[in-house]
């Protein structure tokens, strides 16, 4: 498996800071060419969101490079990804309401990473950004945990009523202003020529999964240069109808 990756974020038309933090590498192993990506959207009601997200992508980041190797010298488990990476949220939501306290903020983070290995794909998910697949038609692999979600699952609320209710950012946990954090956790085999992405919630709102399925389908994305200018596009989208977050968003293209 081959790999094109892309990433952007952008400020938007409101907001004074740039709350999101986001990072794809392409990694050499002793399994084969690995994709890892993270995106982090701190919160935007709360105060110092950058330093949140900024947080969770630098102890993932010191993952990758002293734990994934050594997990490489044996057959990855899901058991083993599970674990670890459930660790590093634990130790970052306690690491940023320790700090929260101590400077007298609130802060916190969403976080959606994922590990592409040569045949799986290993997916973690906080609050209310998302993982897609796209292949021959557009697939969200996550769920989000927000208050609207729980209500359209339970049968309380339709999924339009959702994306109109003024509750729809309420999150149910997020790392850093959680007393304890569960993260949600998805595996499965990678589908080669498709598209992975990872995107918080101002990349989404304003746009629909058929605008994004137009531009990011694996038939349009040939290489990096078309994968920046439909990323380019899409964010450009998202602020001419008035999206007034932060919008970011990786791309990895399996070949």
């Amino acid at each position: 498996m081959n790999y094109i990756v892309s990433a952007m974020t952008d400020i938007g038309t409101t907001k004074e800071t740039n709350q999101d933090s986001l990072s794809v590498k392409i990694i050499n192993t002793n399994q084969g060419r690995m994709v890892f990506a993270i995106l982090c959207d701190g919160m935007g009601g709360l105060e110092k969101g950058e330093i949140a997200s900024a947080s969770v992508i630098r102890a993932f980041d010191h993952w990758i490079r002293n734990e994934l190797p050594q997990l490489c010298d044996f057959p990855i488990e899901d058991i083993s990804i599970r674990t670890q990476w459930n660790t590093i949220i634990t130790e970052q939501n306690k690491s940023i309401k320790a700090y929260g306290s101590r400077h007298g903020v609130q802060l916190g983070t969403t976080v959606v990473v994922m590990l592409l290995t040569q045949s799986r794909y290993y997916i973690l998910n906080v609050g209310d950004s998302r993982a897609y697949e796209l292949s021959d038609h557009i697939l969200q692999i996550t769920n989000d945990q927000t208050f609207v979600a729980r209500e359209v699952a339970l049968g309380n609320m339709t999924e339009e009523e959702a994306e109109t209710d003024e509750r729809r950012n309420v999150l149910l946990q997020c790392v850093g202003a959680s007393d304890e954090v569960y993260p949600d956790m998805f595996f499965g085999d990678i589908k080669q020529n498709a598209v992975y992405m990872l995107c918080c919630d101002g990349f989404r709102h304003e746009i629909t999964p058929a605008e994004i399925y137009e531009k990011f389908q694996p038939n349009v994305l040939f290489d990096e240069n078309s994968m920046n200018q439909n990323c380019r596009f899409l964010i450009e989208l998202n602020k001419q109808r008035q999206e007034r977050d932060n919008i970011s968003v990786a791309l990895v293209r399996t070949f």
